[in-house]
């Protein structure tokens, strides 16, 4: 919080600035009658009668000015300490008039700049590490066959060729986050048939895991709005996902449904599912939940967040559900 938050307020309950002034200047004009009136009834002179109100007036004056200027200071201290880097700022905001709307502004405003901050650094920090992994592992195969350790053999090449694969894609997906939140991807919107999309990404997916059966189950005659290689890459993120995480001889479904107004896919999973604590999260970029971190499963976190984006970008909804006894179910709905 900003240096001076504590302080006499008298006035914060005035709704508008202008009364507040209002009401400093009857205050000041009052007090200043009431001290001269007092002086000479006691029998002062009149020159130290007129003394004692200015006094009078300039002590009211500053007591009720006080609290309507001191939030504007706060602001002033905080934003030089936000323009070095200290998005912690917080100035009080307990008035109700136009001043107290602003500090409450700008509050919101601190917090969404501390946010961003955040992000920023846990970016910086996911992507230096996702990136270091692959880097790592390839600059020291090619060590070793620069030293002789190893042969230049067709799993060297082929191990090489892994890392330098999943550095594009990181670099590839990266890219496209950062083009889906600046708005520079439009999306082709077009009437495509539903089934058509999930038995293409069904086909894709199905080579990943031979031991997981994928199963697509899909109104008939369904059709949607909307950019179908879009559509594709999102059941592409979510059937990886959902056939990376289940277990060997599971089964995972992709559902395709009318609903009021939309056209609703889901897809299921028999994995460990996700805890209700990072149903919340599981959207976010580079989030991955503990089960998997510690298996080390899943690539760098970043599929889900592609999926929000595409289907944020054509007006749906996307959420994940926990299914008992366990499981997973990610649905997202288009709008017609």
């Amino acid at each position: 919080m900003a240096p001076g938050a504590s302080g006499l307020r008298p006035l914060d309950w005035v709704r508008s600035i202008k009364v507040k002034l209002g009401l400093v200047v009857v205050g000041s004009v009052v007090a200043t009658v009431g001290s001269i009136y007092g002086s000479l009834y006691i029998g002062l002179h009149a020159r130290f009668a007129f003394v004692g109100g200015l006094v009078v007036s300039l002590v009211v004056i500053q007591l009720l000015a006080h609290g309507m200027v001191l939030p504007l200071r706060q602001m002033v201290a905080a934003s030089r300490a936000m323009a070095n880097g200290d998005y912690s700022q917080r100035v009080t905001a307990t008035a109700q008039d136009e001043v107290g709307s602003l500090a409450r502004s700008f509050n919101t405003m601190a917090a969404r700049l501390e946010q961003v901050e955040r992000q920023r650094r846990e970016l910086v920090a996911n992507v230096s590490h996702e990136l270091r992994t692959p880097i790592a592992a390839i600059r020291a195969r090619l060590e070793n066959l620069a030293d002789g350790v190893e042969v230049l053999d067709d799993a060297a090449v082929d191990s090489m060729l892994n890392g330098i694969e999943r550095l594009s894609r990181l670099v590839d997906q990266l890219l496209e986050l950062s083009m889906f939140e600046s708005g520079a991807i439009m999306i082709d919107r077009q009437r495509f048939d539903v089934s058509e999309v999930i038995e293409s990404a069904v086909d894709e997916v199905r080579p990943v895991r031979t031991d997981v059966r994928i199963v697509a189950e899909v109104a008939d005659g369904l059709c949607g709005t909307g950019d179908p290689a879009r559509i594709h890459e999102i059941l592409t993120n979510l059937l990886s996902n959902a056939v990376r995480h289940s277990s060997p001889g599971g089964e995972v479904v992709v559902r395709g449904s009318a609903r009021p107004g939309c056209v609703q896919v889901d897809v299921c999973d028999e994995g460990v599912g996700v805890p209700p604590e990072d149903v919340e999260h599981i959207f976010e970029r580079f989030y991955r939940v503990d089960a998997a971190r510690r298996s080390g499963a899943g690539g760098a976190g970043l599929g889900l967040a592609i999926a929000r984006s595409i289907v944020e970008l054509h007006g749906g909804v996307i959420r994940a559900e926990q299914l008992a006894p366990s499981g997973c179910r990610i649905v997202f709905q288009l709008p017609c």
